[in-house]
């Protein structure tokens, strides 16, 4: 099959490329042409909840470009996320070592609600289809147990005859030595009906049983579920025409062929977040912002993140809900249940809250006309003159903005003694407060001062609450890029082909083995290096990037140190020092350094994107006052003013437009709010300064 990949494929770098997201409400679809001088295609479709394949070949076609006419399709998937969170798993069973099977269920000392007793949590992998097997082996490596063979047989049949589809192999510090996890796969390889088996020490390599376990549950518990999707979105595709390789974008802001993303099926969990952040990072390095908070706020929630230096924030830490750590590389997404979607209500004690309950893409927010008769964030928007009714995408029944103030009025209005107007205004302020916090939780809470930043607002409804957010935060300026609605869509184009490595080391720097931790760091780059080669897609370059999780020994919490291709102990002792004290201001030379784990990023670099085209020059109008649709009354901080709206697709690229305004594409609208200024860039990003209160 990876031969015939191969000869089909016309041109390894793709000079025909498209990007598809799938959010919650929209799918949503970027083709650059580059046999044409770079013309872009845009789609912005309902997403097919039941079958997302659909919608992406709805959305493929939506352009009118023959899809056997593309060389490249890179798709982000919310399949796993959704799987994982609403627990539609396929039935797993785990294979541990005797007296450990608890070991995910246990987790670690913390409770569902922070503050009460009550709370409720229910492992990935019940505890009936959880066995033990006779085995152990030592934190050293060294083997106390033999793995009991007979018993893993009678295990793997016991488990078949449950009715699993899928398998853990999880054994006691297999990060240190691997040798009976092998060979208990090996053994299962034998009777397992499919392919489905996960071995811990294969996805993630390193300390901390709970984590491993878990981990490794989420890996075979969506596995089937990734590759019937893949394979029904493969064949969705060829029967249109297209029957080369597609990319799948990972968490960890990579992308990887159809072909092998489901042997580590966990990794493409928060692949979606993932994509917006990297297009983020791309736009704002070409626009000279390289440092930035990430705003992405869709139809369901709203997901922030942070960029230093042109480079996302990656994390081997996340927790995707409670007590499901998920510890692969992913990019550090924080989100929120607060999106254009999220019903407004007020509760028993007379407050008016948001979320997390959203009315989703069916029916969805009043004004969409397909039903829904919950009041939202969207709507609050359309109440306050932000949105115009017959701009709003996908709707089938128009519905006005004096019925949807009436639903205001009644719903939040009576009980809080607002009118509908003002009751749309308390929506949109409380909204934002929840998203500000969700901001202030990726920078001021790990000691970043938000001024430092611009704020990279994107999603369907992000450019709507920018100016409010970052005014609110202290930042003094906002990038909207040229399609914000689009930008997950743009980061699948863009990405980069990415494995990451974990080892746990787990000793004293004054302790290691040099010899060993240079082996370890070339066995990843080779390694990373093997796998890439095996793309169908081939990279311009091949970059590789070293870290060490660190911390003083006795501590508990760990710091990430960039480290170069070698390094001795002094050398690495001296690096931590030196990150430790950047981020405590804090000088503790007395206490030796513990090296935790080692990590390593290969990453395989692609061709750039030109995004000047991503709105049509031929399209901008030569004064500010040919772009300008109308003069409509906005609600700002509690009165109305008569606003200009321009088509921004026909702004001059030297237009300095000030506030109050309203800015309306195909795709999303930006609000300026009195006092702010914005600008064009080369690229046809919005860059906004914020004024005053």
């Amino acid at each position: 099959m990876e031969e015939n990949i191969s000869a089909q494929a016309r041109d390894s770098r793709g000079n025909v490329v498209a990007g598809i997201d799938v959010g919650g409400t929209f799918t949503d679809l970027l083709l650059i042409d580059g046999r044409d001088g770079g013309r872009v295609y845009l789609a912005k479709t309902p997403t097919t909840v039941d079958n997302q394949a659909f919608g992406v070949v709805s959305a493929l076609g939506a352009t009118g470009f023959p899809i056997d006419d593309i060389d490249l399709i890179v798709h982000g998937t919310t399949t796993t996320t959704n799987a994982v969170l609403e627990r539609r798993l396929a039935k797993t069973g785990m294979i541990t070592t005797r007296g450990f099977r608890d070991v995910i269920e246990l987790g670690r000392r913390t409770r569902p609600q922070a503050y009460g007793m009550t709370g409720s949590f229910v492992p990935i992998i019940p505890r009936n289809l959880r066995l033990e097997v006779s085995e152990r082996v030592e934190a050293s490596g060294a083997i106390r147990t033999p793995l009991d063979e007979a018993e893993m047989r009678d295990a793997v049949k016991t488990l078949i005859a449950a009715g699993c589809e899928s398998l853990v192999i999880h054994f006691l510090h297999s990060y240190a030595n691997p040798a009976h996890e092998r060979r208990a796969a090996e053994i299962a390889a034998e009777l397992w009906p499919n392919g489905y088996i996960t071995a811990g020490h294969a996805l993630l390599s390193e300390a901390r049983e709970f984590e491993r376990g878990v981990t490794a549950s989420v890996n075979a518990s969506v596995q089937p579920i990734l590759e019937r999707y893949v394979e029904r979105l493969r064949k969705e595709l060829a029967a249109k025409g297209y029957a080369r390789d597609f990319l799948i974008m990972n968490g960890n802001g990579g992308m990887i062929s159809a072909r092998f993303v489901t042997r580590e099926s966990a990794k493409t969990v928060m692949s979606g977040p993932a994509s917006g952040v990297i297009a983020a990072a791309y736009t704002g390095k070409r626009a000279g912002f390289e440092n930035l908070v990430t705003y992405d706020m869709g139809g369901t929630s709203t997901d922030v993140a942070l960029i230093r230096n042109a480079e996302p924030a990656v994390s081997n830490e996340i927790e995707i809900e409670y007590a499901m750590p998920i510890h692969v590389p992913m990019v550090a997404v924080h989100t929120v249940g607060a999106g254009g979607g999220s019903i407004a209500r007020v509760d028993a004690a007379g407050l008016i809250q948001i979320g997390p309950e959203s009315a989703g893409a069916n029916p969805g927010p009043i004004c969409y006309g397909r039903g829904g008769i919950e009041p939202t964030i969207t709507d609050a928007n359309l109440v306050l003159g932000r949105l115009a009714p017959k701009k709003l995408l996908a709707v089938e029944n128009p519905v006005t903005s004096e019925r949807v103030t009436g639903i205001f009025e009644e719903k939040i209005g009576k009980p809080t003694g607002l009118s509908g107007v003002e009751a749309a205004g308390a929506v949109l302020r409380l909204g934002n407060m929840k998203m500000a916090g969700a901001i202030r939780m990726v920078s001021v809470s790990r000691g970043h001062d938000p001024r430092d930043f611009a704020l990279f607002a994107f999603g369907g409804a992000g450019p709507l609450h920018a100016t409010a957010l970052a005014r609110e935060l202290g930042l003094p300026k906002v990038l909207v890029p040229a399609r914000p609605g689009i930008t997950n869509a743009l980061g699948c184009v863009v990405a980069d082909l990415r494995h990451d490595f974990v080892n746990t080391v787990n000793q004293p720097v004054a302790m290691l083995d040099e010899t060993q931790l240079h082996d370890m760091l070339e066995r990843h780059r080779n390694e990373g290096e093997e796998l890439i080669g095996k793309e169908a897609v081939k990279p311009e370059t091949v970059r590789v990037t070293h870290s060490a999780d660190m911390q003083f020994v006795g501590q508990t919490h760990i710091i990430n140190v960039p480290l170069p291709s070698s390094v001795t102990r002094q050398e690495l002792q001296a690096l931590f020092e030196k990150a430790y004290f950047a981020r405590f201001k804090v000088e503790l030379p007395e206490i030796r350094a513990n090296l935790v784990n080692l990590n390593t990023s290969v990453t395989g670099v692609r061709p750039s994107i030109d995004l000047s085209r991503l709105i049509d020059p031929a399209g901008r109008a030569t004064t500010l006052d040919e772009a300008r649709r109308e003069i409509r009354p906005v609600w700002y901080s509690g009165r109305w003013h008569d606003t200009p709206v321009y088509a921004r697709e026909k702004l001059p690229l030297d237009a300095i437009i000030e506030g109050p305004a309203i800015l309306e594409q195909m795709d999303a609208t930006t609000v300026l709010e009195p006092g702010d200024r914005a600008r064009c860039d080369a690229d046809g990003n919005i860059i906004i300064d914020i004024g005053e209160a």
